[in-house]
């Protein structure tokens, strides 16, 4: 008896850590100061989310045993956001939903190659539970985000899927064009920009994701860019982030981040570069030669601000293991924005730069500032329309556009990502958190919505 007590005594206290670990859910272990309150019921049915607004938990909405669906909350179908890629003023025609691009799905999507990560193995996707286990078997690692956004996690390491491949290079004349909605009368159509730089010399660069793995160090194991906030890193808050210091020039402090590209022969001399190589991320990070922050109107009718800390994910860093319903990137070359690929690298002619397209969601709850799976509370407008679901509000769509300076050949440059993803570009994505003042933001929605102020 004696024997037993003790082991209960080892094996408590480590079920405990393990839980506090599963960095996908977000308050699952305690919220951190300042962030979205999650809280629940003894029974845990009920948890209430920024805003007041109380639901149960979404499916695949960061349970610890995995979602009912691999979704967001969002239609599958809506795979675009209806607003062109490009390096203009962000209305041009001709550009904007990848989901009429009609680029094939990789041939990995929507279920992991064998032999990569066991969803019972520490490492996994960081959740105690993978959905191969206790799961409902739509997801084999269940975290939250259709693969997590960035939900890395604590614990062991996932095996390093190899990667890319030679066949995800491809000359970007061979992308199929991409469509954005007819513009009515009463659309928005202005453009609001933030300049913040480009990350120059990676003076602000880590492996964490304040939204989705809040408190966890090498959280995403893949290395960010950020501009804008000085603050950014596992373990800022709202109050932190209020107080810090900005790159913008027009005193924007909010949050802008995306995984960074590397020259695959480079050397990586960062004190990171350890971590890095373990995660399968090696090579010279590239600095992008242009950033363009842009927040853009709606088709279809006048913006509304977007609430001071409202947290917008887009993209999903687990695509190419976890199915393409939340793969929003695009990947295109300056002077070829009127097409693009989701889920290729394009090579690109003389002179012209490769350019990722990371468009985020636009259709407020109206409530919310965050949600269990950080998808919830934001979605995509109707890609064929541009009108968001009813019951939605149109807010300022944030579009980063990232231009570099790459060699136009096959296996050459390659996407940071999670281990398992082996650099696939369909995993492309990005992250931002309001904080604006009220005052700025409202500057931002007076000049989309066309009216002086």
């Amino acid at each position: 008896m004696g024997r037993k007590r003790k082991a209960l005594a080892v094996i408590v206290p480590a079920v405990v850590l393990a839980a506090s670990a599963c960095n996908d859910v977000p308050g699952g272990a305690g919220a951190l100061p300042g962030r979205a309150t999650i809280t629940a019921d003894p029974a845990g049915h009920v948890q209430k989310y920024r805003g007041g607004q109380t639901s149960p938990p979404a499916d695949g909405g960061g349970q610890q045993n995995g979602g009912a669906q691999p979704g967001d909350g969002q239609d599958g179908g809506q795979n675009g956001d209806g607003q062109m890629p490009g390096m203009g003023d962000g209305q041009m025609p001709g550009m904007g939903d990848p989901s009429q691009t009609a680029v094939p799905t990789p041939p990995d999507s929507g279920s992991p190659d064998p032999g990569q990560t066991d969803p019972n193995q520490p490492g996994g996707d960081g959740q105690q539970n993978g959905d191969g286990q206790n799961g409902d078997g739509q997801n084999q690692n269940g975290d939250g985000q259709n693969g997590g956004q960035n939900g890395g996690g604590q614990g062991g390491q996932s095996q390093v899927k190899p990667g890319p491949t030679a066949d995800q290079f491809v000359d970007i004349r061979q992308a199929q064009p991409v469509r954005q909605p007819r513009r009515t009368r009463a659309a928005s159509t202005g453009v609001f920009t933030s300049s913040c730089g480009t990350n120059a010399g990676q003076k602000h660069s880590n492996p964490d994701n304040v939204i989705v793995a809040p408190g966890v160090q090498n959280g995403a194991h893949h290395i960010h860019d950020y501009v804008g906030n000085l603050d950014t890193s596992a373990l800022s808050t709202d109050q932190t982030l209020a107080a810090a210091g900005t790159t913008c020039t027009n005193g924007d402090q909010s949050t802008y981040y995306w995984p960074v590209v590397r020259l695959r022969a480079g050397q990586d001399d960062s004190d990171r570069a350890a971590q890095s190589q373990v995660d399968g991320n090696t090579g010279s990070v590239v600095t992008p030669a242009k950033v363009r922050l842009q927040f853009l109107g709606n088709p279809r009718s006048k913006v509304t601000a977007i609430p001071r800390f409202t947290r917008i994910v887009t993209g999903d860093a687990k695509a190419s293991s976890k199915g393409t319903a939340n793969a929003h990137a695009q990947w295109t070359c300056s002077g070829f924005e009127n097409r693009a690929f989701a889920d290729k690298y394009p090579l690109c002619p003389k002179g012209s730069m490769v350019e990722r397209v990371l468009n985020f969601p636009s259709c407020w709850d109206g409530q919310n500032t965050d949600s269990a799976n950080h998808r919830d509370h934001m979605v995509f407008p109707d890609p064929r329309t541009g009108q968001c679901p009813q019951g939605r509000k149109a807010v300022p769509q944030l579009r980063m556009t990232l231009a570099y300076s790459l060699p136009a050949k096959a296996l050459a440059f390659a996407l940071d990502t999670f281990p398992e993803e082996g650099h696939d570009p369909v995993t492309d994505h990005g992250d931002f958190i309001n904080v604006m003042t009220d005052q700025l933001m409202q500057k931002a929605v007076t000049a989309i919505n066309g009216r002086r102020g």
